[in-house]
Parts: C-alpha cells; structure tokens; sequence
C-alpha cells in the first residue's frame, strides 16, 4: 500500500520513502491492527509522505499488539500497543525515523522477550511480506530446498533424521521414520500432507506460521515430496482459519509464479504441486487417519491401524502426514544441517518448540526455545505471571486433552520425556494457565464434554464414555454421593483409556485423572445445596 506524496507545512518529504509493518495476523486483527493500518495510511496522505505498508505476521507478543514497526537505518523500532488516537501523535513524534514515545519500544529484535527467544522455526514470522517470494529469498528462504535438489532422496531423509525432529502435531513421532517409510514404497503415486486443523484450546502457532510465514510451509513440503517421490502435496486447513486461508493461496500463486511449485521445480525438472483444502470443523481431524478420510470427501472417522498412512495413505497411496510446525522446520534444518539443528533442545527432545502461552497469563503469546527450560520460567519470565495479579495454581499442556498440571511440578522440565515422567503430555505445545479461583471438578467436567462434542461415535469407550462421565461428574458437583462417584469416575476414565479406538478418547480421561490425582480437594469436599 503507497499514500502518495504532497507537501506539508513541516516541510517537502515528498521525495523520502518510509516502510511501515503492521500485522494482519487473525489476533493482532482482533485487536485493532486493521484500523491502525487504516489510520496510518490516512495520516501519511494527509501529511503528503510516501509510505509502504506492510502487513506482516505478528511477533507472538499479544500483549503488544497491535504492535507498529518502522524501518529505520539503524533497524527496525517498534510501537505499541498502539491505538487509533495515538497515530496522529506518532507522526508528530517524527516516529517514521525512530523518533521519541511514549508507545516507543526500541529496536524490535532488542525487545527483551523476543531478544531471549531461539527462534528458528518463527524466524522470518513478523519479519517478511508473508506474500513475497522475493522478501522470503532475502530472508534465506528456499536455501533449504536449493540444497535438497542437489542431495539425493536417501539423503535428504538422512538429515532429517539425524535432526532428531519429531512430530510437533502432538504425538512426538520421529518425522525421519515416516518419511523414510513412504520413500522405501514401491514408485508410483505419493502424498504428501499437511493436518492444518489446529484445534487444540490455547494453540496457535499453526495459525500464526500459516499467516506470517506461508512459504516456509511450502517450502517443507516441497522438500518433503522430493525427498519420498511425492509430486501433490495438500493442506488441510481448518475453515475457522480464513486469514490463514487467504495467505496460504496467496503465497501458492506466489511459488508457482516464481517456479518453486508447478513441473519444473527450481529448475530441476522434478514436478510438485501443492493446494489448500478445507476442515469442516471436526476436532477429530487432528488425527491423521481421519484427516485423510475428510481429504477423500468422507465422513471424518478414525481408521483402524495397521495398514500406516506412509503405507496406505491418501487414496490408498503411500502419504507422509506432518502438522504445519513439523514441515515449516524442515527448510531451516537442511539449510543450517542437521548437526546444527539437534544442537538445540536436550535428551530425544531435540532442536525448539513454539510454545503458546494463553489463558489466565499477563503476557500471553508465542514463545519459541530450545528444549530445557522449565514451566515456571515460562510462566513468569515469559507469561510474567497470571493475568489477574492472583497465584497461578495449575496449567493445562497439551491441549484439551493434555493433564492439568499443579504448581508444585512447575519446575519440571519442557521436553517429551520430562513431562511424560509426571503423567502429563506436551502435545501441541499449548499452555494454558490458571489462578487460584479455579475449581478443577467443574475443568474436568469441561474435558469430557469436550470429548462428547467432539467424538466422531466409531468406538462405545468414547461415544458413550464421555457423556456418562459428564454426568458422573455433575453429581459430584451437586454433592450426591460424592465418595462413590468419584470411585465411578475414575473407573470409567481407565476403560477410556484401555478401549477406546483413538487418542481422543483414549486421552479425554488424561485431564480428569490429573485433576483428581492432584486437586481431589475440589472433587471430595463438595458439599449438596
């Protein structure tokens, strides 16, 4: 977007040109960025000052937003959180060459809470035109693609399993492994696709990557379909995602303008295509088997398992399926190398994670470190503590179904096998918080309503299952026979656990049982009114 230029009483800038970045990510929308594009827009033509405006992806500071930033000779400053009122005042502050106010922030990378984070994964995200192929070349993109196409397939699945990268859709499985599975199957048609039906409460990193960084995505992909002989590629895209959607759609035009999509990738005479289609809002195409049934333009419902997806996938075919995070890492690791990457992080929890501070948290966002660092240091060095100025009492890793953690395991280590070790799972990388005021029977009671919402009804344990358990523990909130309710409730939680078919009901009991292993205070103590 260009204001043309005029001149003005403070003198003739007619001839200067200023880059200004502000946000078009769903949640810096949300809080005004829009209007404040609108309105720096309308200053400039007022001002007679030629001016850029890029919307860009958030920085994941959502405490900040929406957050200004302007490109100076010394780097870029940023501003925020800024209003609708305070862009007259910015523009009077000169803020176009990084001038003095009160909402000046410094140099965006020095902003402490982004200046102590690792990352790799998000490191063009709020930094590049999400819909300029050239912007994402400056910022080293397709390096990691250019360096695949000179590696053979072998090799190319080599690194990333000697990356160590696993899973970061939730179930933590080595990507190498799949990849290597769908590139050992006999030549002929192959998958490649991404579950973008980010659905899991306090999850966002999906959403934010797809919308400030969409090439990235494309980019891993492309690898991907090269490395296993995969030429089609697709996104499952969740339709509650329309910015996303847009950015997606722009960026694949984009790519195959420029040659990074279409017959003759890069040059190479190798062919991958790539398209976005949509979820119709089942949180039960988060699991890759029924994802796949959705994508065939079936019921989405889980499948029964062996054959695997990177045996008999999509359409029958052999498929590689990885999440939005897992694939938009790939570029980085065989640009930098895989020693690089497995680096980062600790134990089998190798390379960074974008984690997602929200709920009860005065600065929530997103949050990408290596593996090692604890929950409290996220809480409070980051998070800066609950919202409300109250005690942080639990939180909730994982997603819906993940366990609801105590504070006296906020100490515990984020990586797979350390939260694992204390019952609890880190899933999506979602961390939602709570103060002192929450009553733990009535979020367990939330978590299985989930799960009765959201079961596809294929296996009795999770159709019936949930619902009863709704009702087990309404009882124990009205206060009726409390002691013996609770005994039910955790029976049915274990023969969730052994028989459903799938991890929506096999984990929907995760969150009740570790409210009652560590909060069975809210259950015991209820007294019938």
């Amino acid at each position: 977007m260009r204001c043309s230029p005029k001149p003005t009483a403070r003198g003739d800038f007619s001839r200067m040109s200023f880059t200004v970045y502000v946000p078009r990510d769903a949640g810096a929308l949300s809080l005004g960025a829009g209007e404040v594009a609108h309105a720096i827009a309308r200053e400039a033509t007022t001002r007679g000052l030629e001016l850029q405006l890029i919307r860009n992806g958030s920085r994941g500071a959502y405490w900040l937003e929406p957050l200004v930033e302007v490109a100076t000779a010394r780097g870029r400053m940023a501003y925020g959180p800024v209003a609708v009122g305070d862009v007259p005042t910015l523009f009077d502050a000169d803020f176009l060459s990084g001038g003095g106010h009160r909402l000046s922030l410094g140099f965006t990378d020095q902003i402490p809470w982004l200046a102590s984070q690792q990352r790799l994964t998000f490191g063009r995200v709020g930094v590049v035109d999400p819909a300029s192929v050239a912007d994402y070349v400056v910022h080293g993109g397709y390096q990691g693609l250019r360096r695949a196409l000179a590696m053979s397939p072998e090799a190319v699945v080599q690194t990333i399993l000697d990356s160590g990268l696993r899973g970061r859709g939730g179930a933590a499985f080595p990507t190498g492994i799949k990849w290597k599975t769908v590139l050992e199957q006999p030549a002929g048609q192959k998958y490649v696709t991404c579950n973008a039906d980010e659905g899991d409460s306090g999850t966002f990193s999906d959403r934010m990557l797809m919308e400030g960084d969409p090439l990235s995505l494309i980019e891993g992909m492309t690898i991907a379909g090269l490395a296993v002989g995969a030429t089609q590629g697709y996104i499952y895209l969740r339709a509650e995602y329309p910015h996303a959607r847009r950015a997606l759609n722009e960026a694949i035009a984009a790519a195959y303008q420029a040659r990074y999509l279409g017959a003759d990738v890069m040059g190479s005479g190798k062919r991958f295509d790539l398209e976005v289609r949509l979820g119709a809002g089942a949180y039960i195409c988060g699991e890759e088997t029924s994802m796949l049934e959705s994508l065939e333009g079936k019921r989405g419902e889980v499948r029964v398992r062996p054959p695997l997806p990177a045996i008999k996938g999509l359409f029958g075919r052999p498929t590689i399926v990885n999440n939005v995070i897992t694939l938009a890492t790939v570029p980085a690791i065989l640009h930098r190398g895989a020693e690089q990457y497995a680096g980062y992080g600790m134990g089998r929890s190798r390379g960074t994670l974008p984690i997602q501070l929200a709920g009860n948290i005065k600065r929530g966002g997103l949050v990408e470190r290596a593996f090692g660092l604890t929950l409290r240091e996220l809480l409070y060095d980051y998070g800066g503590g609950s919202a409300s100025g109250r005690t942080l009492r639990a939180v909730q890793v994982g997603g819906p179904l993940g366990a609801y953690i105590p504070a006296s395991q906020f100490e515990t280590v984020v990586d797979y096998e350390a939260l694992g070790g204390i019952g609890a799972l880190l899933g999506h990388g979602g961390i939602v918080a709570f103060d002192d005021t929450v009553d733990m029977a009535r979020m367990a009671r939330y978590a299985m309503e989930f799960c009765a919402i959201e079961s596809c009804g294929k296996c009795t344990p999770c159709r019936i299952g949930s619902t009863r358990g709704m009702e087990v523990i309404d009882r124990i909130i009205e206060g009726q026979e409390t002691q013996s309710n609770v005994r039910k409730l955790e029976e049915l939680c274990e023969l969730m656990v052994q028989g459903s078919l799938c991890g929506l009901g096999g984990m929907a009991p995760f969150p009740v049982q570790s409210a009652l292993r560590h909060f069975r205070g809210d259950f015991t103590a209820r007294v019938r009114h």
